[in-house]
């Protein structure tokens, strides 16, 4: 059964780090779930209660990160408070479209956002371009966010108990 639960993991956790980098996946919240199982396969004897709390509040930070820096994307580059909400509602409707609307969601809501604040075409696709270099900037912030979630797991995974 250990060993189940440890190939479990091992899948969750490689599965997670792609989904960092794919949008359709849960990534991060993947990778933690991944941990928690082999730290439970473990008796939490190498990993614990602390160590898991502490990659708990990386994994909501990642999340965080994931839906912030599209919206700080378009605040960088001066957009509408309705281009803001249309980035918002974007990134979450993108959610139901794949990897076309996850990737293109936050792009059209900040468009049509500005638009419908009075904006250009040119100013509402300026607005749009940003709020996906935000998201672009959130997948760096994702990754580098679950490379450290794998090294303080590693770490005390393979840390001699004593």
């Amino acid at each position: 059964m250990t060993i189940a639960l440890y190939l479990l993991a091992a899948v969750l956790i490689v599965v997670g780090l792609l989904g960092t980098v794919l949008p359709a996946l849960p990534g991060i919240p993947l990778m933690f779930v991944g941990m928690v199982i082999a730290a439970w396969a473990d008796n939490f004897v190498h990993v614990g209660p602390i160590t898991l709390g502490i990659l708990g509040v990386i994994c909501a930070l990642a999340i965080a990160a994931d839906v912030i820096a599209s919206l700080l994307g378009a605040k960088r580059v001066g957009a509408s408070r309705w281009a803001l909400v249309g980035a918002a509602i974007g990134t979450l409707a993108g959610f139901f479209f794949g990897l076309p609307g996850l990737v293109l969601g936050p792009f059209v809501g900040a468009l049509a956002g500005e638009l419908i604040a009075g904006g250009t075409l040119r100013r509402a696709a300026h607005v749009g371009l940003g709020t996906w270099l935000g998201l672009l900037f959130g997948t760096l912030v994702k990754v580098a966010l679950a490379f450290m979630m794998i090294g303080i797991f590693l770490f005390k995974l393979f840390l001699p108990v004593g």
